[in-house]
């Protein structure tokens, strides 16, 4: 045992960037903002960084120490910090988003799959015909995916040892894809002897391609998009008692994987159009952002062969085995995404709540899982999947507003937990073993640049839609803070009466 800890205790400063990087890194996230952005897209990533992703991580670790002892996660460092309303509505905002995430993977997973096997998107085709009826392809979709919901919390609720099986696998699988995206691009430069497909111009740095986004607005709006690629910081919080001399090591951990993270988005976004002509390959209808990684892949297996000579039938076949490879990595990384963030998110809310807060057994831990919660949660998922997949177009439509109302509401809690950190520095009685803010000026300044990046960023991306004559959209993203927001407030209104009355 003690071995252990020893060993924990003596995490590098090499193993420390490792671990940041391949927590934060996302690989999906350089050939979607290629076809947002194009070049255009890295200055963005350098702003976020600066403004964001440094001074958060710093929070995070400050607030990882302090309370390492916390199971509640970023409830139990909102709460201690400010209160346990502040902590209850900015938790529940953030665990809301993933009930809509998991009704969207559940539905999208069927998409990496179906490339994985055919090395090509075939779920449009995937009707069935029954004989007494006939599922469209939605449909049967949409049983897939209730199917897989049960699948999930069933072998999830029965222990942490079995998730740990599945997360490993998927983490590994897309990390090799940075590495096939940036070799590719490379080799594909080799065989074209050093000329982007994608020109590189005097303007590439400050005009995107895409017509959405050439204009100050949906440029703006972009920066959201740019913050949630560097999401995932919050592992940082639990490795600085991990760390060999943290108080030398820690913040020079932050900053070379901050700036190796950068770097390497910017490379690898660069790499997107040494094998990518926009214009040629990303102007299609067809094109969207769910299929845009997949598509690109294909692309780069396409040009790798034709920059070497290849027939035009064999560079087509290397996209199609190349898609397949970026199917099957897809495929294992969102199900370990999906077996982890159906327990963690739920799991927080719960410990993190006063006791009693939960009605029944509700708040109850089988084996560390949130058992009854988790099928609670997977009976409300269910619930959604079965409206978007049975209940015609108009379902659909709401399944959209509830995307919107969700794309706004995930980035809140940054606010809020940037702005618990003023409050968690000037509280003397916090015991904070490791500091990065040595006093509570910088520390409010770093809140305050965090706080009004994250919402100067939402704001663009709320008026954007309406800008371009799409008031509805707004309206939602608008709706989506304040449905949350009252619906937190009436769960904890309820707590408190119900402490009240037992008070009396």
């Amino acid at each position: 045992m003690s071995g252990k800890t020893e060993k924990k205790q003596q995490l590098s400063l090499i193993a420390l960037v490792l671990m940041i990087f391949t927590s934060v890194f996302g690989f999906t996230n350089m050939p979607r903002s290629f076809y947002l952005m194009g070049y255009s897209a890295i200055p963005w990533f350098i702003a976020a960084a600066v403004l964001f992703f440094i001074p958060y991580a710093f929070m995070i670790a400050e607030y990882g120490a302090a309370f390492k002892n916390e199971k509640g996660g970023i409830f139990s460092w909102m709460e201690i910090s400010v209160n346990t309303e502040y902590a209850f509505i900015g938790t529940f905002m953030w665990y809301a988003s993933y009930i809509i995430w998991m009704v969207n993977v559940a539905n999208g997973l069927w998409i990496p799959f179906s490339t994985m096997i055919f090395g090509t998107d075939t779920t449009q085709n995937w009707g069935l015909n029954l004989g007494f009826m006939h599922l469209s392809s939605v449909q049967f979709i949409g049983i897939l995916a209730i199917l897989w919901m049960i699948f999930v919390t069933f072998t999830a609720s029965r222990g942490l040892d079995k998730i740990s099986k599945f997360t490993s696998v998927g983490g590994t699988a897309v990390a090799l894809l940075n590495v096939v995206l940036i070799g590719g691009a490379i080799l594909v430069l080799i065989g074209n002897h050093g000329q982007f497909a994608q020109l590189l111009t005097h303007d590439c740095l400050i005009s995107s391609p895409h017509p959405d986004y050439q204009n100050t607005m949906g440029v703006l709006s972009f920066l959201v998009f740019a913050l949630f690629s560097y999401g995932g910081i919050e592992v940082v919080g639990g490795l600085v008692d991990s760390t060999k001399d943290p108080e030398k090591n820690f913040p020079r951990g932050i900053i070379f994987s901050a700036i190796i993270i950068m770097v390497g988005y910017a490379i690898g976004i660069l790499l997107c159009g040494a094998f990518t002509n926009w214009k040629s390959a990303l102007s299609g209808s067809n094109i969207n952002m769910a299929n845009i990684a997949y598509l690109m892949m294909q692309n780069l297996g396409l040009q790798l062969g034709l920059a070497f000579g290849a027939s035009k039938a064999t560079s087509l076949a290397m996209g199609a085995w190349l898609a397949r490879i970026v199917g099957l990595s897809m495929f294992l990384s969102l199900i370990g995404g999906f077996f982890t963030l159906i327990y963690a998110p739920l799991k927080q809310l719960i410990e993190g709540a006063p006791k009693g807060f939960w009605p029944g057994k509700m708040g109850e831990l089988t084996n560390g899982m949130p058992r009854n919660a988790m099928n609670i949660q997977a009976a409300i998922v269910i619930v959604i999947i079965a409206l978007i997949a049975f209940g015609g177009s108009g379902a659909s439509a709401f399944f959209n507003k509830l995307i919107l109302m969700t794309n706004v509401a995930m980035t809140i809690p940054y606010a809020f937990i940037s702005m618990a950190f003023i409050y968690f520095k000037r509280n003397k009685s916090i015991k904070k073993p490791f500091e990065m803010y040595k006093s509570n000026t910088s520390a409010t300044i770093a809140a305050i640049v965090v706080t009004i990046t994250v919402l100067f960023a939402n704001i663009f991306t709320i008026i954007n839609p309406a800008l371009n004559g799409n008031l509805s959209d707004t309206l939602w993203m608008i709706a989506g803070p304040i449905v949350f927001t009252i619906m937190a407030i009436m769960l904890f209104r309820r707590y408190k009466g119900m402490k009240d009355q037992l008070g009396k």
